[in-house]
């Protein structure tokens, strides 16, 4: 037989379609029409022998493979230490490819793995950055741990509103301020029921209560409040020992843990990026708090590689996007084709900015409502148009590596604010 001669620029090209226990390999060696097959267990004696076998072709390799839950990171990892190079595929455009491909909905590994291979060769893909290889791991497992542990605390929090207090204290409810307080749950957890409370008189309550609701303002005037509200309660009068407070107290108790939990992540987040310069940008951004903060870089990583705002934007599902056919032409609309993370982000650092004084995202927002400042879908446009302000500044702060200063830009003489213009960075 004789001997193929490869181009300088020839790749093997390698489609896998990742799952829990096993993952489908397609090869493509330049040169050779039949492709080969292979299935790789999740084991590293299975990594190892994949390796091997990619590395016996003697050619750079291309691997693309779609993203599925985190099973894919552990074999992605051992491949890109092995110097081969890493592409992502669209879950979106791999089932449009399918279906394309095939004229189907029918759906197995061994067909994805063919479709992969496929838009790998066509070049419908994407660069796949490891978390642990540039470096956002930590943070990116802080950010999610802390929406984990902040949706369980909100859970809870609602369970105790709609459930427990209504049973047993439901003048309670008028003495909850914030749920990130802990005192509230503390009183509950030591007097989960008013006649605990009725018991003993004041002045043994509030000496009782007093180190349990921590730095207050008028301490003395809250408890005196609370016990005479005690007084008229209207709850279940049911026994201190029983079970039912028992079951109550724990649900307090995982509560007050969830707190702690919270507030020792926010700890850790501020003190890990102290010093780290994109964090330091973005906390000067109206809107963007510690948490915010964190959540950005957690999923965007390093905004340099974004080229221009409008690639965060579609990387971010804050792109415009027009369904056209004919002379039919549909709302522009976003696409949210992105990572919705990110996008709830900068949903909540809008919201939050519009609300504080002298910024140019309150002004715009202002602007946006004039027209009619109680129509709820005007303002739901504004909000929208505010996050995608938010996140071009985001991106005009980190790439120029200057603070955000508001009020940058003038505003044109109609009283709109250019599109070029509307990031108040610009170095």
């Amino acid at each position: 037989m004789a001997k193929v001669e490869h181009t300088s620029d020839a790749r093997v090209l390698v489609g896998i379609d990742i799952s829990k226990h096993r993952h489908e390999v397609l090869i493509a060696v330049p040169g050779k029409t039949r492709r080969r097959r292979m299935t790789v267990l999740n084991t590293a004696e299975d990594y190892r022998r994949l390796i091997a076998a990619l590395l016996d072709y003697g050619l750079p390799v291309t691997i693309g493979f779609e993203a599925t839950g985190n099973y894919h990171r552990a074999l992605m990892f051992a491949l890109g230490a092995a110097g081969f190079d890493l592409k992502l595929v669209s879950s979106v455009a791999l089932a449009r490819t399918r279906e394309a491909l095939h004229n189907s909905w029918d759906k197995n590994d061994p067909k994805d793995a063919q479709v992969i291979l496929r838009m790998l060769e066509i070049g419908a893909v994407q660069v796949f950055h490891d978390p642990l290889v540039v470096g956002t791991c930590d943070i990116q497992e802080l950010s999610k741990t802390y929406e984990m542990v902040a949706r369980s605390k909100t859970e809870l929090w609602h369970r105790i509103l709609t459930h427990y207090l209504p049973l047993y204290f439901p003048e309670a409810d008028r003495f909850h301020r914030s749920s990130r307080g802990d005192w509230f749950l503390a009183l509950l957890e030591a007097f989960p029921s008013p006649y605990m409370i009725t018991a003993m008189d004041k002045d043994a309550f509030i000496e009782a209560a007093w180190p349990v609701i921590g730095r207050r303002v008028a301490k003395a005037a809250l408890l005196a409040d609370i016990y005479e509200t005690s007084k008229t309660s209207v709850g279940l009068p049911v026994a201190p020992d029983s079970d039912a407070i028992r079951m109550f107290r724990l649900v307090l108790a995982q509560g007050r843990s969830l707190v702690q939990q919270r507030n020792a992540i926010e700890d850790r987040a501020t003190e890990l990026l102290a010093d780290h310069p994109d964090y330091q940008l973005l906390r000067t951004i109206p809107g963007i708090g510690p948490v915010n903060a964190l959540a950005v870089l957690a999923e965007a990583g390093d905004l340099r590689r974004f080229r221009h705002h409008r690639q965060f934007l579609k990387f971010c599902g804050m792109d415009l996007a027009t369904v056209q056919s004919g002379v039919f032409r549909g709302r522009s609309k976003i696409s949210k084709y992105g990572n919705a993370r990110l996008r709830r982000t900068l949903w909540l650092a809008s919201q939050a900015a519009v609300l504080k004084p002298a910024n140019s995202f309150r002004d715009k927002f202002e602007r946006y409502i004039a027209q009619d400042r109680h129509n709820p879908d005007l303002r739901r446009k504004a909000y929208t148009a505010i996050a995608a302000k938010m996140a071009r500044t985001i991106h005009a702060v980190i790439k120029s590596g200057e603070p955000y200063r508001p009020f940058f830009e003038g505003a044109s003489p109609g009283g709109r604010t250019p599109l070029c213009r509307a990031v108040e960075a610009a170095s």
